[in-house]
């Protein structure tokens, strides 16, 4: 039995005992939360991190990515993150030693979490931490690095600027999604024209702004409508006009509308 806890209490996120010393090519932790957040952190080994419930953000220096359940959020060892749980959320963790499999990814990315993938993480958690390796949890381990598989899903990850006051400008936008502040009033704000502030966007994002803040209210809405928000909250909540102004910004990013997004996720289809 997992016992639920409070994201709060950090007492040792870096380095957290011995799924990050033992020998073992894959170690799996379970933790469950109601709601919260983690402070940022970074560990020693590679990192899986998946919901088997609810719904996470995973945000990094270069980014954020929402996590609902039937995926999961890859993180190198040594990338500071924190993890915030959007309600309750029951988290299983990988923890992978960065040599046990060849060409694992040296970025943050999404994996999908098939049904087997879930069945051979709940299976190693059933087994001893220090477990035999030439054991059963030993082949489970190595199933485990043989179904990974790594996604890119442009709709549920947020790139962030390294530059400084352009990583301070949209973490203010993050934090008001409704704002309807144009790109020329925030240039003025930045003392730069707005044609400086577009090259700025597409350089440091990959996107326009106008795509970039689209992105932003996406990821913010992926996380209340996993909570059960009615679809017409959301979208007074992002600063959309009507609800079906946003139910068509969601279709056309996601191919599906929003009442049916989460239904289809826990389907895994």
């Amino acid at each position: 039995m997992v016992n639920w806890t409070s994201s709060k209490h950090s007492a040792s996120w870096a380095h957290d005992d011995e799924h990050q010393t033992l020998p073992h090519p894959v170690t799996a932790k379970a933790r469950n939360y109601r709601g919260g957040e983690t402070p940022a952190h970074s560990h020693p080994r590679a990192q899986l991190i998946y919901a088997g419930s609810g719904v996470m953000r995973v945000e990094t220096e270069v980014g954020c990515w929402v996590v609902p359940p039937v995926r999961g959020v890859w993180i190198p060892a040594n990338t500071t993150h924190r993890v915030i749980m959007l309600g309750s959320v029951e988290m299983r963790t990988l923890y992978i030693r960065s040599d046990a499999a060849p060409d694992l990814p040296e970025t943050c990315c999404l994996l999908e979490v098939s049904p087997l993938l879930r069945a051979l993480i709940l299976a190693l958690l059933d087994e001893p931490l220090a477990y035999e390796r030439a054991g059963r949890a030993g082949r489970i381990a190595e199933l485990i690095l043989l179904e990974l598989r790594f996604l890119k899903i442009p709709a549920l990850y947020l790139p962030m600027p390294g530059e400084t006051r352009m990583h301070s400008l949209c973490q203010e936008l993050v934090a008001n999604p409704d704002s309807h502040e144009t790109l020329e009033t925030l240039a003025a704000q930045q003392a730069v024209s707005s044609r400086t502030l577009a090259r700025q966007f597409q350089s440091e994002t990959g996107m326009s702004f106008r795509q970039w803040r689209q992105q932003a209210r996406l990821v913010e809405a992926l996380g209340h409508l996993a909570n059960g928000v009615p679809v017409a909250r959301v979208a007074e909540k992002l600063g959309y006009r009507s609800a079906s102004a946003f139910t068509a910004m969601f279709k056309r990013a996601l191919g599906m509308e929003p009442r049916r997004y989460f239904s289809t996720e826990s389907a895994g289809t």
